[in-house]
């Protein structure tokens, strides 16, 4: 799949895979600002991109496990989503769940960037079809 894409700040790096396609589906998005993240506050990380995400598509932007575990660093709407047709600037949010301040500088990889394919919706209404489950909700399985 090709992305169109636009660099509009002069530090910003094109999405990368860190061990190539064939070993990741995720692409690593980077910084193109220092920031310090607060415990607790969220802050929408730039990355100095802008992506022309085809209809059918859409890009998830979601947290690097390295980040998670080692500094509690997370994505909180994750996996943010970016429209197929958002024109403007790509940026992370980004939550620091640990109790100190945690830095970040130009060029540091931030997230993740999944694209992904979906499908479009148009809704029928109708009586839904039966089921063994009927009607239960969460916990209806049986299992304990």
């Amino acid at each position: 799949m090709n992305i169109k894409v636009k660099r509009i700040h002069a530090d910003a790096v094109l999405p990368q895979y860190a061990h190539g396609p064939d070993e990741d589906a995720g692409l690593d998005l980077r910084s193109v600002e220092d920031v310090v993240l607060r415990p607790g506050v969220p802050y929408a990380v730039a990355t100095g991109l802008v992506l022309e995400i085809p209809p059918g598509c859409e890009g998830q932007v979601r947290p690097r496990s390295g980040l998670a575990l080692k500094h509690a660093i997370t994505v909180p709407n994750a996996p943010g989503t970016i429209d197929p047709g958002y024109r403007g600037e790509v940026k992370v949010i980004l939550l620091n769940l640990g109790r100190e301040d945690f830095p970040i500088a130009v060029g540091d990889r931030i997230a993740q960037l999944v694209l992904a394919r979906y499908e479009a919706v148009e809704w029928e209404e109708a009586e839904p079809a039966a089921s063994i489950r009927g009607t239960g909700g969460f916990g209806s399985s049986g299992r304990n």
